[in-house]
Order: C-alpha cells, then structure tokens, then sequence
C-alpha cells in the first residue's frame, strides 16, 4: 500500500459521501502539495478543525495512474454534471471533509466538474419535478428509498443502460443487485456500491463495565442474534435507574428486515406484497415484544427525541442508526463516544437464520432529461473504479483512519458489515412504489405499518387494517410498470 501521510487529509471513504443519508454543503479543500493548512468551521454539532490540503504527490500519481489504466479513453465535450439532492457531494467543510476518489478521478480522467443544485429533504421531489418539467437539465439524483419504481412512473427518471457497460469488469460485483431496479428489461440505478443500511453502534466502555460480551466478538462467535442482543438489553435497561436499551429512528426498518423478508420486493420483473408472510409476522412480534419488556427508549419522555449523547454517558446501550453516523470528524458525532471506545456491529438475525442485512444500494438515478447522462455515466464508472481497486481503496482506508480517527479494526469491520450486506441483502420497496403505499408502510409515523410494533402496536390487528389497501395500491403500481413504452 501506498504511504499515506497523516498530516495531508486524503480521500473519503465512499460509503459516507455516498450514502443517500449524508448532508451539508461543501467546498472543495485548498490545492497547496504537501503542506497541512487549516480552517476552524463552526457547525451545529461542533467546531472542527477542517483540514484543506491535498493528498501527497504518491497518493495523486497513484490515481492517475489507476485512471489511466482503467478508464475509458474518451474526451467527454460537456465537463460538468448537475447533482441535485438534499447533500452535497463534493467535499463538505462542516464536516472535515476532503475530497473523495471517485470526484478526484473524474477530475483527472476526464476535466469533470460536479455542480451541485441544493434542495431540501422535504421537497427534493417536488423540486425535481419542477426541474424536469422545465428542462432545466439536471443530471443525477440520489437512488433513496423514496425514488424507485414512482419515479420511472411519474416520468422523473430514465434508463441508465446506454451509458453504462454493465457487462464490464467494473460492474460485476453489482449486477445482480441493479436488477432490484429492473422494469421491462431497463435498468434505473447506477448501483455504485452496496452497503449495509443500519449498524449497531455501541459504547465499548459501557460494555465493558457492564460485564457484556462484545457484539463484535459474538457476531464473529456465530452468536450474536436477536436472543443475545433481547438478553443484553434485559439486563442494561433500568428508567428508574436513567439506564435506557434501544435508540435510533432507523431501528425499525433495520430489525424488520434482519428477519430477510421485506413487506413490497420485486419477482420476475412485477411488484408483489408479503405483509401476510409468516416471517414478517415473526420479526413484527419479537419488535412486539421488545416494547412490552421495556427496552426502547420512550422518546415521549425527551420530546420525541432520539438521544445519542447518552451512548457517550454510558446510559444507553445500543444505537440503531446508518454508519455514516460516524464517518466525520468525531468532534461531530452526536453519540460524544470516543473513537477508542466506538463499537460497531451488524443488525442481528434471529438465531439459526442466514445473517440479513437492509441493504442500501448506494448509487443514483438519470433524471429525464438530463443535459450530460455520459458525464454521469463516467463518473459512475469512476466510482465503482473507486470502490474495486485495492490501491484506491487503500486510500480511502487511510482516509478513514486520519480524518474520522478510526482504528484500522473499525475500518475492517466495517467492511466485513458491508459485505454482509453485499452477500444477504433485503431491499424493502414498499416507500418507492407511492407516497400512499410508503404513508401505510413505512411513513405513517409509530402507530400505523412498520414501525408499529417496536412501540406497542400488535401487528396482527395492524396488518388487517393495512394489508387490503397496500395490496390493492402495490397492484396499481405494478400495472403501470407493465404499460411503460
């Protein structure tokens, strides 16, 4: 492995400035060979010291070289793709960010540029269509849950095969998971990577004076499954005692898909619903029973908030949330955990059963329209060239552990978690089929769909309420799939 020099603040790891969860603008670091400049910036969690150099001279001929070597020889005439999200993906200065492999190699291979077009969370859809509707030539889009198949239904999105050589080394390891996005034989995601959705984020000092096994330890034991991690969370949790089990808005989906079936997948090319599969009804009533033990945090007591910094007070034991959580400066994370003590684990599986992850398919979608789709074609080759190569993957490892403070163990682990993911993953498409599907399933808040039973509502008396109507409107969905031209 090339030497990383750890006053130089390299190359982010993908998985963080990719995710579909990340956000914050950015500027890009400062130009200057070798030497370690620095800005505090003042953000809403902290003031960080945000490093601005470059990499070393090694690390940039290294990329060079990679490029050269594996990317299409041609001259892309438009330099510019237009990136619009509620994120930025070029570098972000209120998190300590520097410049990423897949950005730098589109830079060296091609001149390219990434513009990026601000919208919000709340209106990134809406806005979109407005761009589309005006021909305004936005080119990419973050593939979230919310954005496949409606997006190819309401004429937002287009296919991605003529810019892309799916059959080529570069795409391998992600053909078979761009087939989830599939309809009628055209393909609609730029998978660049697959990771895992949610991570277990534990205090390895709470741990420890507790008297726990290490999740890790257990997983890599073949132990740790929904009766350890039930078990450790029996013994932790104590209110009266300000000692509370189980945080994080993402637990639910997480533990719901752990089980490996999810409530809407696509078979053969059409849309099918699985509320009434005895594997559903199994994680639903285990979630069930979680709440009627006492181990999820009551956020009414913290005006419907999630907490954290307890995890750092060593007054809550795991935090269900998507690693990016921790991929910045660790003066950021919410959790105030140390980078020493930060443990990271995957979703457990009920015991005996394969270990199923949710899967994120990190990548994007072409918008209609799109002024360059070869631009983003490329810098979608770039990017899978990013996440395949040992050298520029060894970058990015270092990256991780300068700029995020991690040992070269977390970084391992969370590898071997995103592999998991990679091997056994589900993706639930029940949010991306409509909004109304997604208001019954995933959306509607704590007392209706998947999130339900995790804060004590039986699932049997929910899903009757449901499971008519999402059959009903997955069907419509599906239908209007099979009418594309």
């Amino acid at each position: 492995m090339k030497n990383f020099k750890r006053t130089i603040a390299g190359i982010s790891a993908l998985t963080f400035t990719l995710g579909l969860t990340a956000c914050g603008g950015g500027s890009e670091g400062g130009t200057t060979e070798n030497t370690e400049n620095t800005t505090v910036v003042t953000t809403t969690a902290a003031t960080v010291e945000l490093n601005t150099a470059t990499y070393a001279e090694e690390d940039k001929a290294t990329l060079e070289e990679i490029a050269a070597k594996e990317l299409k020889d041609v001259e892309l005439e438009n330099k510019t793709i237009k990136w619009m999200a509620h994120y930025d993906i070029n570098p972000s200065t209120s998190k300590g960010d520097s410049e990423a492999v897949n950005i730098t190699l589109f830079k060296t291979k091609y001149g390219g540029t990434i513009e990026y077009v601000p919208t919000t969370w709340n209106t990134r859809y809406s806005d979109l269509s407005t761009k589309v509707l005006g021909g305004d030539g936005v080119d990419f889009f973050p593939c979230d849950t919310a954005a496949l198949p409606k997006g190819v239904i309401n004429g937002m999105f287009q296919p991605i095969d003529d810019y892309i050589d799916m059959d080529s080394p570069l795409w391998t390891d992600v053909k078979d998971a761009m087939e989830i996005y599939n309809f009628k034989g055209k393909h609609y995601e730029f998978v660049t990577s697959v990771s895992a959705e949610a991570v277990v984020i534990y205090n390895k000092q709470t741990i420890e004076e507790n008297g726990f096994d290490d999740p890790w330890e257990l997983y890599k034991a073949g132990e740790w499954n929904w009766n350890t991690f039930t078990s450790m969370l029996e013994q932790f949790c104590d209110p009266d005692a300000d000692q509370w089990g189980l945080d994080g808005y993402w637990a639910e989906k997480a533990l719901f898909l752990s089980a490996g079936v999810p409530s809407v997948k696509s078979v053969d090319g059409s849309l099918t619903t699985n509320l009434m599969d005895p594997t559903v009804e199994k994680a639903m009533n285990w979630m069930y029973e979680l709440y009627n033990k006492g181990l999820v945090m009551d956020r009414s007591l913290f005006d419907w908030n999630e907490q954290p910094a307890f995890m750092g007070e060593g007054r809550e034991l795991f935090y269900i949330v998507g690693a990016w959580h921790v991929q910045s400066n660790p003066d950021t994370w919410a959790t105030g955990i140390s980078p020493d003590n930060l443990g990271l684990a995957p979703v457990p599986s009920p015991e005996g059963s394969d270990p199923y992850q949710g899967a994120t398919l990190d990548g994007w979608v072409l918008c209609k329209g799109a002024a360059n789709p070869e631009g983003v074609g490329l810098f979608a080759d770039c990017t899978r060239l990013a996440n395949t190569n040992d050298e520029a993957i060894a970058i990015a490892d270092q990256k991780a552990m300068d700029d995020y403070q991690w040992s070269e163990e977390l970084v391992a682990i969370n590898k071997e978690i995103n592999d998991l993911a990679r091997q056994y993953p589900v993706v639930d498409l029940a949010t991306g089929v409509s909004t109304d599907v997604a208001s019954l399933t995933t959306d509607g808040g704590d007392e209706i769909g998947l999130r339900a039973a995790l804060h004590g509502v039986e699932w049997a008396t929910n899903r009757e309420e449901i499971s008519a109507v999402v059959d009903m409107l997955v069907q419509e969905a599906d239908a209007a799939l099979q009418d594309l031209q």
